[in-house]
């Protein structure tokens, strides 16, 4: 059984995401407890950024969040599905305080972008801040993520980011690989190895931790059915073209079956949170930055 991870094909992950954009809030209920985890880990830190980069801005939830909480600031907000960013443009227009503080900042439609996080088309030391929620797993090359977030921001700018670990969806992974007898789900970086790579970009005291987290359902299709409304059911078909038809649909249910618990079937996911500053801080008590250590949890 083949245990690489899987490349990821950019533009069916990329339409599927652009077709979840009018689904995606309705089961985005991870993405939700990840957002405000991350958004209470940053009132940990001090800082004022001029510019902050909301990278993978799905529906616009956090660009809202995120306008709010640095008034002063330019969100921009980038996305690599069409779909996604057309969302995100409702979002804020639906939102009248959001839609007051951009025009008083006289904030164009240039913030908001559909690019690709491994290739920003944005100019050096632009962003005080990039905030990427659950976004960066998309990637095939994580260094080339990190490269271009370490090249946008600004001199003592934070990279404050989360991303799927290892463990996630590893019931499904299992029931698949029995039902197809090859690995079909998409396998997910390790926290070291995202630690490595984010000094090889080089920033300065990088921090990690991981939390877990198990939502239930009924039964396969509803597991199937959530990873379809968030634009994610083409990673968990990994590169296989085969995986649709009801004979897999009735293998991987039976399969599944091994998993359930108190009448349900469990969906792992391991998150992994991590920050960086572009560079190491001169001294905490005249800059009011400082290293932060995460306890890790379990859920």
């Amino acid at each position: 059984m083949n245990e690489d991870i899987y490349s990821i094909d950019k533009p069916r992950v990329r339409d599927a995401f652009g077709r979840a954009a009018h689904t995606y809030d309705a089961s985005a209920i991870l993405q939700k407890l990840v957002r405000e985890e991350m958004l209470s880990r940053l009132d940990l830190v001090k800082i004022r950024p001029k510019v902050v980069l909301d990278a993978g801005c799905g529906t616009g939830a956090t660009t809202i969040a995120l306008q709010k909480r640095f008034r002063s600031a330019q969100v921009v907000s980038l996305d690599f599905a069409l779909g996604m960013v057309q969302k995100t443009r409702q979002t804020i227009l639906g939102d009248s305080l959001i839609t007051r503080l951009k025009n008083s900042l006289g904030v164009s439609k240039d913030a908001l972008i559909c690019a690709d996080i491994e290739a920003l088309p944005l100019t050096d030391n632009l962003a005080g801040l990039v905030w990427s929620n659950l976004a960066v797993q998309w990637c095939n090359d994580l260094d080339a993520a990190f490269e271009e977030f370490h090249r946008v921001l600004q001199p003592e700018g934070l990279l404050m980011f989360s991303t799927f670990g290892p463990d996630t969806l590893k019931e499904l992974r299992a029931a698949a690989a029995e039902a197809t007898q090859s690995t079909s789900v998409s396998r997910f970086i390790d926290m070291h190895d995202i630690g490595d790579a984010l000094v090889r970009a080089g920033f300065t005291a990088p921090a990690l931790d991981v939390e877990r987290f198990t939502l239930t359902y009924d039964d396969v299709k509803k597991v199937m059915t959530d990873l379809k409304n968030i634009g994610a059911h083409n990673a968990t078909e990994g590169r296989a073209r085969g995986l649709k038809g009801r004979g897999f649909l009735q293998k991987l249910a039976h399969a599944y079956e091994q998993f359930r618990e108190n009448d349900k079937l469990p969906a792992t996911f391991e998150v992994v949170y991590g920050h960086a500053w572009k560079v190491a801080p001169k001294a905490n008590l005249d800059n009011g930055f400082s290293p932060i250590t995460f306890r890790p949890r379990t859920k």
